[in-house]
């Protein structure tokens, strides 16, 4: 019989907690009888999408062309490494708005996330070059308006964005690609991450059969047309092989001497379209020079197919930028953003 009081006094001190907490929602500005109260605890960023920014304006004689960029940017007063993503296309495209859960994990994991188009075929080697360094020339020059730290700025490409993203790296210290705004603004990248890219145009088939490895030997194919141009007046057009030299030149691989950037490089096992090779080679060239290089085989893996867009391919690329740049750091200078801009 002892107990039951002691149970009673646990009934009753449990009402009266839950009469006091009920209670206090009633006071709650806006309750409603029959409204869901919830509690939200702030563990996530709030991400700005800032589209069509002009990074670069490439004037020819009656025209001027604008290239854009859009941005995620975690809205925070810290210090923010960026990342500009080159999309692929085959070098007759760049649709900057693809891998957009790459990117967006990318943006939730703290760093400022642009995506940039460049120039392609029709326009020649090297104008995709030429933009790329723009725009890490350009974000330098506008860091402390997107919270950037100029010091860490990486880049990530697939196929054809993933030669860019190769190209950007390997050619860190070389003023010759750099021409437009902002000269005095430096264009190295401190991390590569490239995904089925392209290392060497010469040899983009490798290991592929004969009816391949003829289409590589085109001067129609998309990598001739690139690093020679289109057959037109008296110009027959030329294949990577008629002037190798050229397409060399025009290849991550062409420019290895001197200290590179942490390399993440991931191909698929079953590419079809760039060979396997392209990065292994890549790799091995890397390491043998003491670069520091990582490289991820996907079994089984397509080019671009859907096992590039599965969480352990975005988890994979998301740490590793982590560990390269460093995550955000405490800015001394406060966010100049506006506090109504959410309104």
């Amino acid at each position: 019989m002892g107990k039951w009081p002691l149970l009673m006094s646990g009934v009753v001190m449990l009402s009266v907690a839950t009469t006091t907490i009920a209670s206090a929602q009633d006071q709650l500005p806006g309750y409603a009888q029959g409204a869901e109260i919830i509690q939200v605890n702030s563990s996530q960023d709030q991400i700005d999408n800032i589209g069509d920014v002009v990074y670069r304006q490439v004037k020819s004689t009656r025209s001027v062309r604008q290239l854009h960029m859009s941005l995620l940017v975690p809205r925070t007063n810290e210090l923010k490494p960026a990342i500009v993503y080159f999309p692929g296309g085959g070098f007759l495209t760049a649709e900057r708005d693809k891998f957009i859960s790459m990117r967006l994990a990318l943006a939730e994991a703290g760093f400022v996330v642009a995506a940039a188009e460049y120039r392609t075929i029709p326009d020649i080697f090297p104008a995709p070059v030429l933009d790329a360094k723009a725009a890490v020339r350009y974000l330098r020059q506008h860091a402390s308006e997107y919270g950037i730290d100029p010091a860490r700025i990486g880049v990530l490409g697939d196929s054809a964005g993933g030669w860019l993203a190769q190209m950007m790296g390997t050619t860190n210290g070389d003023k010759t690609f750099d021409k437009g705004d902002f000269p005095e603004q430096s264009s190295d990248v401190q991390a590569v991450a490239t995904l089925y890219g392209i290392s060497d145009l010469r040899s983009i088939g490798e290991g592929f059969p004969d009816a391949i490895q003829k289409v590589h030997q085109s001067p129609a194919v998309t990598e001739a047309l690139l690093v020679n141009g289109a057959a037109f007046r008296d110009f027959a057009g030329a294949s990577v092989t008629d002037e190798p030299e050229k397409a060399l030149y025009a290849s991550p691989v062409g420019h290895l001497k001197g200290v590179k950037p942490p390399f993440l490089i991931m191909h698929g096992s079953n590419d079809t379209l760039v060979s396997p090779e392209q990065s292994a080679n890549l790799y091995n060239a890397l390491k043998k020079a003491g670069d520091r290089a990582e490289y991820v085989l996907i079994e089984g893996a397509e080019h671009g197919d859907y096992r590039w867009y599965q969480p352990e391919v975005i988890t994979k690329v998301t740490h590793w930028f982590r560990q390269a740049l460093g995550g955000p750091v405490k800015s001394q200078n406060p966010s100049a953003a506006d506090p109504d801009a959410s309104l």
